[in-house]
C-alpha cells in the first residue's frame, strides 16, 4: 500500500463506454468533490490501450501496413478517452489525477497497474452484459474482482427510468 504519509492510491479504469466514464464521474462524486481541499486518495486514470496486432487478427503481407494504420487509430482513441477523462476531472476540480496509457489486455493492464502504484481500490464500471456475453466476451471487471491485489469496486451505471 502507500508509504507513510503518502495518500493511498484509487485506480479507475477507463475505456471509450458510456460505463466506464460514469465510473469515473461516480468515483470523484463520492471520493474526491465533499473533500476538494484534502482528497483522501490520490487518483490515478488508466486506459489500457488494446495492442494493434490483436485487434488486425489476421497475419500476411499486407499485415504491416493494417497495423499502421489500426496502431494510429488506437492511439487517436486513446487521447480522446484520456482528454475526456482530463476534462471531467478538471470540470470536477481534481487537478492533481494523473491519466496514463499502457498497452494491452484490460484485464492484465489494471491489475498490473494495481500492484505498480500500489493501488488501495480498483475502480472499474460494468458494461451490464448477461450470463451468454460475458461469457464470450469476458469480463475485465469479474477477472479483476477475482485477480486485482486490492479492494474492487465496481460501478454500475444505473438504468434510465422511463
Amino acid at each position: 500500500m502507500a508509504s507513510a504519509g503518502d495518500k493511498p492510491v484509487m485506480l479507475v479504469g477507463i475505456d471509450d463506454s458510456e460505463h466506464s466514464l460514469y465510473a469515473l464521474d461516480w468515483t470523484i462524486d463520492h471520493f474526491f468533490a465533499p473533500f476538494s481541499h484534502c482528497p483522501p486518495f490520490k487518483l490515478v486514470v488508466l486506459h489500457a490501450k488494446p495492442s494493434p496486432s490483436t485487434m488486425a487478427g489476421f497475419s500476411g503481407p499486407a499485415s504491416a501496413a493494417v497495423i499502421t494504420i489500426i496502431d494510429a487509430d488506437l492511439k487517436i482513441s486513446a487521447a480522446r478517452i484520456g482528454d475526456k477523462a482530463k476534462e471531467i476531472c478538471s470540470r470536477r476540480s481534481v487537478e492533481d489525477a494523473m491519466v496514463e496509457f499502457v498497452e494491452g489486455d484490460a484485464r492484465q493492464v489494471l491489475c498490473d497497474s494495481v500492484e505498480k502504484h500500489h493501488a488501495s481500490v480498483l475502480v472499474v464500471g460494468s458494461h451490464g452484459y448477461g450470463t451468454i456475453k460475458r461469457a464470450v466476451l469476458g469480463s475485465v471487471s469479474d477477472y479483476c474482482a477475482h485477480h486485482a491485489q486490492c479492494s474492487v469496486m465496481i460501478v454500475k451505471k444505473p438504468k434510465n427510468m422511463h
